[in-house]
């Protein structure tokens, strides 16, 4: 599996660590964010990422700011993109069980490296539910496409 990852320069060192332990656990990694601490402007990353997963280059994307906020925000005007800011393993988990999350993005100022891999791992290893899930994830396609008509 093929994870995009992307940062603007507040992220830089935490994206490393994160690189080094997605390729740890097996995931092919692919680099959409800076590498420098000079500013670099998170929605770049950000719409990079969202473009890379709708696009088919990469299978689920990660991003990284200084709160996770701007990038997620970002990706998620990509239309396709289902961005979820988590700062903890829970919020991760069901993003991907209940929301087909296909991007994570968390902020290098709110946790740390190690909580950071948490997060990352349980929401690698969560997988879309469907069912009663299937039909609200329709519902926010439905929306970000202008064809949502709410329920009488």
């Amino acid at each position: 599996m093929r994870i995009g990852i992307g940062n603007d320069h507040a992220a830089t060192e935490l994206k490393f660590i994160i690189m080094d332990y997605l390729k740890e656990l097996g995931y092919e990694v692919v680099n959409y964010g800076t590498d420098s601490t000079e500013r670099y402007d998170y929605p770049v990353a950000g719409e990079r990422l969202g473009r890379a997963v709708v696009n088919g280059e990469v299978d689920l994307a990660i991003g990284i700011c200084g709160t996770g906020l701007g990038i997620g925000l970002a990706a998620n005007k990509v239309k396709g993109i289902r961005c979820c800011i988590c700062s903890e393993p829970y919020t991760a988990e069901m993003s991907r069980r209940h929301n087909n999350a296909n991007m994570l993005a968390f902020g290098s100022r709110v946790v740390g490296s190690e909580l950071a891999k948490m997060i990352v791992k349980t929401w690698l290893n969560a997988s879309f539910e469907g069912g009663r899930h299937a039909k609200r994830v329709q519902m926010i396609m439905d929306i970000e496409s202008g064809t949502y008509k709410p329920e009488e």
